[in-house]
């Protein structure tokens, strides 16, 4: 599985700013991963992973293979979307089956950037574009509740599922998201959630963009998302979108050098892809040998038999034993044979749960 993230906001915050930096990224790292554009407002950006590079050190395998992050922008959208106003509307689909929303808010003071309402207000426009995703929300809530109507003429049985529906709507009715709904742990309005994947059931990181100065030290705006985020027990990151296009193409030392002189000590992608991992619950377990060392992404808790069905499905189908080595203890040890004779490398059963880290090799029969 890769972490997919949609990217919302209002024209003008620097989303596209943003995107075309993660689309760059991608570029640049083409020599060591087979990435395609499979669309234009796609980019699959491999997640920085320090780990992966230890690794590879000392197994000296033929390729890198990273972990990725799927990243899908949409047109900006502005009030009225959900009716057509726009065209971030038309792309609103595009989202719906993302994991997580990163929701780009402008937190910089610029007279030549013309604001979409004319002064920068970062909480009003997060509550336009939540607004607006509220109503699409409704629009396809209420889309399925008339099919449903119309199929409970020959099954009753659809009736309870009918009523969830209607509930559901008026929550979102009163502009509170999908994410807060107080019935959602019942079973028909789980499975309803399942189906529909609405807009605002996702997790949300809220993304302020700020200039440079706003990097060392969060200026009025960035503060008050911020706060807004913590109300909500949401996550928040700070980017300057300029910095970022910037970083494209400098070295890890050059970019770490490049960073300090604005006060910040991690780039905003790097913050964006880590912040996206904690919000979703994902961790990272790798596979070494002479033809690749390779990062893979599970869902913290997930036991051996699952990790093992991310590479192969018949992996989880065949699954007998999993080999697995820490990740401190592989770099101690230095190898695999050595981590065997010193007694690190284990043997674990179907209950096992990953750890972050872990370095798998996994037995099967099928």
């Amino acid at each position: 599985m890769s972490l997919s993230v949609g990217i919302v906001g209002l024209p003008n915050v620097g989303k596209s700013t943003i995107f075309n930096a993660l689309t760059r990224a991608q570029n640049a790292e083409s020599a060591n991963y087979p990435f395609c554009t499979i669309e234009p407002n796609k980019a699959v950006v491999p997640v920085p992973d320090e780990r992966l590079l230890k690794l590879s050190e000392l197994v000296n395998p033929q390729k890198i293979v990273h972990a990725t992050v799927d990243f899908i922008d949409i047109a900006g959208l502005v009030k009225g979307a959900s009716q057509g106003e726009g065209l971030g509307n038309k792309f609103l689909a595009n989202i719906r089956e993302t994991q997580a929303i990163l929701h780009v808010v402008r937190c910089f003071e610029n007279d030549d950037v013309v604001h979409v309402s004319g002064k920068v207000d970062p909480l009003g426009d997060i509550e336009v574009i939540e607004t607006e995703l509220i109503l699409a929300d409704m629009q396809t809530l209420e889309n399925r509740i008339d099919r449903l109507e119309k199929q409970a003429k020959g099954d009753k049985t659809l009736r309870p599922m009918i009523e969830v529906g209607k509930v559901l709507a008026e929550h979102l009715g009163r502009g509170e998201p999908a994410a807060t709904f107080p019935g959602r742990d019942e079973e028909r309005a789980e499975a309803l959630l399942k189906e529909l994947r609405l807009i605002t059931d996702k997790r949300v990181i809220y993304c302020a963009n700020v200039d440079e100065a706003g990097l060392s030290e969060d200026n009025e705006h960035a503060a008050r998302v911020r706060e807004l985020a913590a109300a909500r027990g949401a996550e928040f990151v700070k980017v300057a979108a300029k910095v970022e296009e910037e970083l494209i193409g400098l070295s890890d030392e050059e970019a770490r050098e490049f960073l300090e002189s604005y006060g910040a000590v991690e780039s905003g992608l790097g913050q964006i892809i880590r912040t996206g991992y904690h919000a979703l619950g994902l961790i990272s377990f790798f596979t070494a040998g002479p033809k690749e060392v390779r990062a893979w992404t599970v869902r913290a808790g997930s036991k051996a038999p699952q990790a093992a069905g991310v590479i192969h499905t018949d992996f989880e189908r065949g699954f007998i034993r999993a080999e697995v080595i820490a990740y401190d203890d592989y770099l101690a040890q230095r190898s695999e044979a050595a981590c065997r004779t010193a007694g690190v490398l284990r043997t674990e059963g179907k209950e096992y749960v990953v750890k972050d880290g872990d370095v798998m090799h996994f037995l099967f029969n099928v």
